[in-house]
């Protein structure tokens, strides 16, 4: 990287591309790009002097061809003016899955892959390692509550990377020691069918050098990797890594190979996380990290936005934010919010993400928001897609057999929500929910 004075992002806000972005801007050198809009994570990285542009405008690129390396995420159109721009001129393009491949190389690199659960456990992994003294720099797919960023820097060679499976980008990783939390289907647009996303993650495992911590169940062999294989679970005794006796206020005892950490908690509710936490712990203890710094880490574990997020809590009324966006998530999610808050009408809002992931998985959909007293559903957040003829949030809503459902567009739903008297609420989705939940939470906090 040395060649290069100039960085230049092309989608710049995105949750990956920022934490780069911040984290060779804090190295010292010219970081600026562009974004579609303005968020909260733009504003942030603009606050840390990093320029940032939303229109798709030449201009702004640095004019110097030799120093500057321009990276792009593929949620870009291929023939988005900036983009197509720099290749002609002939810089140096790259991906953003290849740019954070070249910040691990040569480092200890703890990378969570998964198609859900990968946020929490990645930036639980972070927290044990920076908690506990031992340190980390660690690239994050959500912002960490404790640190109110996605991006971790320590001065020693361990690196925690989110390793997304979206666009094949995480087998640009070579990781000492993996976790993979799930292979369930989803981005069949990039994979075709859930046999091809097997196939991913079994290179991935390929390419661990050290060892591979799966879910219990998950079909990795020693035919996949040279790698150790250890396995975790929730609760299930077979793993090597699972919790036992968890009581009700979310305190459970650990056990792994070489014992057992009694009586941890994590500090954020919810089953699922539970689980999260023992894939983060599962990771902790295999690079020697000792058992009462992790089990004093998961006590001051705060949480990630947007990740089983208490956004209210009175007497009442409870409001939770997630981005779950595929039906095992949502699935996931419901369940420990019912388990966490037994007795409560739950109410849910959730956000189709992408016209295709509505389309391959709308029955599925319908069966996981069909756990619910009363679902509202928006219309499809598309993203990088265009639309497709006969796929809109109506074939989801068709078959949920919630006792009471309701189909609103984007633009009707903050009005609905202020007659709307809710006991247990929750929004769900990966698109631009996330824009509603500060009123929401508002709203709410200062019922009466």
């Amino acid at each position: 990287m040395s060649e290069y004075r100039n960085i230049y992002f092309i989608g710049i806000g995105g949750i990956g591309m920022s934490a780069i972005a911040r984290y060779y801007n804090a190295k010292g050198y010219a970081v600026s790009g562009y974004d579609k809009t303005p968020s909260p994570l733009t504003e942030a990285l603009e606050s840390e002097g990093i320029a940032v542009h939303y229109e798709d405008n030449c201009s702004y690129i640095p004019e110097n061809v030799e120093d500057t390396l321009v990276v792009y995420t593929p949620a870009i159109p291929a023939d988005m003016g900036e983009l197509v721009y720099v290749r002609e001129k002939g810089y140096r393009v790259i991906k953003r899955s290849r740019m954070l491949g070249e910040i691990a190389a040569g480092q200890r690199c703890m990378a969570v892959a998964g198609t859900h659960g990968k946020t929490t456990t990645s930036t639980l992994t972070s927290h044990i390692f920076t908690a506990s003294g031992e340190g980390c720099s660690a690239f994050l797919g959500g912002i960490s509550k404790n640190y109110d960023s996605n991006l971790l820097i320590s001065g020693n060679d361990v690196i925690v990377a989110e390793a997304d499976e979206f666009d094949r980008s995480f087998l640009q990783l070579f990781p000492e020691i993996a976790v993979i939390t799930s292979m369930d289907a989803d981005h069949l647009d990039i994979y075709g069918d859930e046999a091809h996303i097997r196939e991913a993650f079994k290179a991935f495992a390929s390419q661990v050098s050290g060892t591979v911590i799966a879910k219990y169940g998950l079909d990795i062999t020693p035919a996949d990797t040279k790698a150790g294989i250890l396995t975790y679970s929730f609760g299930d005794a077979g793993a090597d890594f699972h919790a036992e006796a968890v009581g009700t206020e979310g305190r459970f005892n650990l056990h792994y190979p070489g014992g057992v950490i009694e009586d941890c908690i994590v500090g954020i509710p919810g089953w699922v996380n539970i689980e999260n936490a023992v894939a983060a712990s599962a990771i902790a203890l295999t690079y020697g990290i000792e058992p009462q710094k992790i089990k004093e880490a998961l006590a001051t574990f705060s949480g990630v936005k947007r990740r089983f997020d208490l956004r209210v809590r009175k007497p009442g009324c409870v409001y939770i934010d997630d981005y779950a966006h595929h039906p095992e998530e949502i699935g996931a999610a419901l369940s420990s919010i019912r388990k966490a808050y037994p007795g409560m009408k739950l109410t849910a809002a959730f956000q189709p993400h992408l016209y295709t992931r509505t389309r391959d998985f709308a029955e599925e959909f319908a069966e996981a928001l069909s756990n619910v007293d009363k679902l509202i559903l928006l219309e499809i957040y598309p993203a990088r897609e265009e639309p497709i003829p006969g796929v809109t949030s109506e074939i989801i809503f068709k078959n949920v057999t919630a006792p009471e459902k309701v189909l609103l567009k984007r633009a009707e739903f903050m009005e609905y929500m202020k007659n709307e008297e809710v006991e247990l609420f929750v929004t769900l989705g990966a698109g631009d929910i996330d824009r509603f939940v500060g009123p929401i939470a508002e709203m709410l906090e200062n019922r009466k």
